[in-house]
């Protein structure tokens, strides 16, 4: 029964943070993409307004993953936040930036007022879409973990593969972010997005064979996949799904091609979960120090508490962010902007 409580927990660890990659993911997109699709205030404050009703509660999975990881792999957890205590660290001061900025942005009537903030919106969603992919794909390739612990530094998680997977990230929120903007924005910032998001799809594209590529060498990931070639489907859904948002693109279906888009993050996250099973941190230096579901979850009674819980609330925060999505479903105005709700 633990064993078989481990291994839904090893899913449901992956699927939380697919489910923030996905949601999370096109408004760190806008914010990355403000400075350039935004050619004056009134553009700006579209783009901030189409994610501002669905941004904080979209972060919610990322508190929910973290927690969940405290509490069914506390080993996990622990390690965590000693090898990757820089990054993460970063990735908080960044997220904190980005919410305080699209508070304060619209407080003062002036330029450098704005721009001053426009930066921090900048700073605060590229930063941590190119973290997570940093310490994602080092968590693939390996860690020096030994008896003692983890052995490395910020600077030793910037390698070739590690910087592969924060652009690879990057390009996936930028894509996710354009998609995004295309379904929620008129005019010629509409056409502005529709224009990128063709142009980021090409790198994404290349980037992701690149990636699959070096994952092949880098990493253990494909043994899972050798040893059970039905597994392949899940890069096949991935392959598809990216295809499937350039044809909606060409379509002119900008909600399909989104949809797909959040298809592809969330089945690219899998592929690399499936991939990882049993390992969570594995090591680099010995297996027999690797932090796997088996060897580094809670107790039995922990786990089977926890699931009870979580089959209970998380249909009703899914519930509560389908709702909340369609009740701002509709195409942005330049009059939604005189709401005294806007930022």
């Amino acid at each position: 029964m633990e064993f078989v409580l481990q291994f839904i927990w090893f899913f449901l660890w992956g699927l939380l943070w697919a489910l923030f990659f996905m949601t999370d993911g096109y408004d760190f997109g806008v914010g990355a993409l403000l400075p350039f699709l935004g050619k004056d205030d009134t553009d700006k404050r579209l783009m901030i307004n189409s994610i501002g009703p669905l941004w904080d509660g979209n972060e919610v999975w990322l508190i929910t993953a973290g927690g969940v990881t405290f509490a069914a792999f506390p080993q996990v957890y622990a390690v965590m936040f000693s090898s990757f205590y820089t990054p993460l660290l970063l990735i908080l001061f960044a997220l904190i930036i980005r919410g305080v900025s699209f508070e304060f942005r619209g407080k003062i009537e002036s330029p450098g007022w704005k721009k001053l903030w426009d930066t921090c919106i900048f700073i605060g969603s590229v930063v941590p879409a190119i973290l997570f992919g940093v310490a994602f794909a080092n968590i693939f390739q390996g860690l020096p973990l030994d008896q003692n612990g983890y052995h490395g530094n910020l600077i030793y998680l910037l390698n070739p593969y590690g910087i592969l997977g924060g652009v690879l990230f990057l390009l996936w929120f930028l894509e996710h972010g354009s998609l995004w903007l295309s379904i929620k924005t008129p005019g010629q910032l509409h056409d502005r997005s529709v224009v990128a998001a063709n142009k980021i799809w090409s790198g994404l594209l290349g980037v992701s064979v690149l990636f699959l590529i070096a994952t092949y060498f880098y990493t253990p990931l494909y043994v899972n996949y050798l040893a059970h070639p039905i597994l392949f489907i899940v890069p096949l859904i991935t392959v598809l799904s990216l295809l499937g948002v350039k044809f909606f693109l060409l379509k002119e279906a900008y909600f399909k091609a989104w949809f797909a888009s959040a298809l592809t993050i969330v089945s690219a996250t899998f592929f690399c979960i499936i991939g990882l099973y049993p390992n969570m941190f594995p090591s680099n230096i010995d297996p027999i120090y690797s932090l796997t579901a088996h060897n580094a979850s809670g107790s039995q009674l922990t786990l089977t508490i926890m699931l009870v819980v979580v089959l209970i609330f998380i249909p009703i925060v899914i519930g509560y962010q389908s709702w909340a999505f369609y009740m701002f479903k509709d195409k942005l105005s330049v009059d939604d902007l005189a709401n005294e709700e806007a930022y």
